[in-house]
């Protein structure tokens, strides 16, 4: 009796501690699982946090008599301001420079033209099929959410199946466009929330767009900038010859910085800090000493690691929440048909640019070089591509909690 009584006024004291404590162990268990399940192609890291997710909820929910099915509960700025920005900062100082670069232009037409043809077919096809379906009370901006929600992909299966040595083009295609469209559909979605959706016009259009060109092109450039000043002051002041943590220490604070002075600019942090991480490898990297350039490779890689286990571990176990299935007062089957609707539009979204933006890329390509080039993509890489963006992660994850959130305050 007295353990039960200690044991409650610990959980009384420390009301974080103790929820934290648990999903860090859950989290370690995680990482075991998806240690033992490594060779296994099938199976990746998220889907196992995610079903791991699961079968936790499904205990606390038994353990809560059906109260509860998770023991943290989601916060936009916890999530956009610490986890995400490790994600986004590793998979630009990971990225391997000369295919991205060499791929830019179809990069950036997969992943911002594309993002926007995307969208746009989702918003079009949702806002006519749903009240179909009998889902009504959505307004006009939600139903343009919903677009720039599922317009972000998540390559990491598909990445998980491919040979960046065997398909080095398809890789970078695959890869590079994951991570800027992801950046795309949240600045499309932060773009959205500050115009009125309902009195949408040409001009309107015009304006939003502005602002997404001004957002993408200030973003990077403040993401460009940081990197650069990274390197300048590492090859200076040369940290190293004291200590080794020191540079590591200054290349994560200015990398955080980077992402911190965009949002507080009102900037696209996920931009900013994606290029600064690219500059930051091709320069910064390079003006440190070689125990350093070990250390932040395997640093940066564990940070985002970690990260982008909690959030699908979080994800498994929200699934269950009992208090969100009460909301919706839809059916089973018109829940499984607006699910259907979304996957079919989410294809078709993919193949309306995936297939021309291809062949425009390919055209340009013939231009250039007059022969058959290496970076040609073929139709079946374009299949694999496509079929790739089917998936959906960390950031849509993220973007549909802050709109269920904002919807719930109106």
């Amino acid at each position: 009796m007295e353990f039960f009584e200690t044991v409650k006024n610990i959980g009384s004291d420390h009301a974080l501690v103790v929820p934290l404590t648990f999903f860090v162990a859950v989290l370690c268990f995680c990482l075991v699982i998806g240690h033992l399940l490594e060779e296994n192609r099938w199976v990746n890291e998220s889907i196992t946090a995610i079903i791991i997710g699961v079968v936790t909820g499904t205990i606390i929910l038994v353990c809560s008599k059906g109260k509860n099915s998770h023991i943290l509960t989601f916060n936009e700025e916890v999530f956009f301001i610490y986890l995400l920005p490790p994600i986004i900062f590793n998979a630009g100082f990971q990225v391997k420079k000369k295919q991205f670069f060499h791929n830019f232009l179809t990069i950036m037409l997969f992943g911002v033209i594309g993002v926007f043809i995307s969208a746009s077919i989702i918003t079009a096809g949702s806002q006519w099929l749903f009240p179909k379906m009998g889902f009504h009370g959505l307004s006009a901006r939600d139903y343009v959410a919903i677009g720039a929600i599922f317009s972000s992909t998540d390559t990491v299966c598909t990445l998980q199946v491919l040979h960046q040595e065997e398909t080095p083009l398809l890789y970078s295609l695959v890869f590079g466009e994951g991570v800027v469209n992801d950046a795309t559909s949240v600045v499309l979605f932060n773009a959205v929330q500050k115009i009125d959706i309902s009195r949408l016009n040409s001009k309107t259009a015009l304006h939003l767009f502005g602002d997404f060109c001004y957002l993408f092109s200030t973003s990077t450039v403040l993401g460009v900038t940081t990197g650069l000043l990274t390197s300048y002051i590492l090859k200076t002041l040369y940290f190293g010859r004291h200590s080794s943590v020191r540079e590591l220490a200054i290349m994560v604070l200015m990398a955080y910085l980077s992402y911190m002075l965009a949002e507080l600019l009102e900037l696209s942090g996920i931009l900013t800090v994606f290029f600064c991480g690219i500059i930051m490898s091709h320069y910064a990297w390079h003006n440190v000493t070689d125990s350093s350039r070990i250390t932040t490779r395997h640093v940066f890689a564990m940070m985002s690691f970690v990260a982008e286990t909690a959030i699908f571990l979080y994800v498994g176990m929200d699934a269950l929440d009992i208090e969100k299935w009460k909301i919706t007062k839809l059916s089973l089957w018109k829940l499984l048909g607006t699910y259907t609707i979304i996957v079919f539009l989410v294809l078709v979204g993919r193949a309306a640019f995936v297939f021309p933006l291809s062949a425009i890329s390919n055209y340009f390509i013939k231009r250039e070089d007059r022969s058959s080039s290496p970076s040609m993509i073929s139709f079946k890489q374009q299949i694999i591509i496509w079929w790739a963006g089917l998936m959906r992660g960390a950031v849509s994850i993220a973007l549909a909690f802050k709109q269920w959130i904002q919807s719930m305050q109106q």
